[in-house]
């Protein structure tokens, strides 16, 4: 039995993942479910997620620039 999941997202990185996995000889469903299969197997996201220091350090930066 299959499910249907509908994600939106922008159409730029859209493109860019299509490529990507395209190159990988995949299309984007294969790489959903290998990413699902693999957060479930893991219990967890499968890879680690973290702020990107130069956007916070951007962000403090320009809060100051405004005062």
């Amino acid at each position: 039995m299959t499910a249907t999941i509908n994600v939106k997202t922008d159409s730029e990185l859209k493109k860019q993942a299509e490529s990507l996995f395209s190159d990988l000889g995949m299309n984007m469903t294969t790489a959903l479910n290998i990413f699902l299969r693999q957060a479930v197997r893991e219990n967890r996201i499968p890879f680690e997620i973290t702020r990107d220091p130069y956007s916070l350090e951007k962000a403090i930066s320009d809060t100051r620039t405004s005062l």
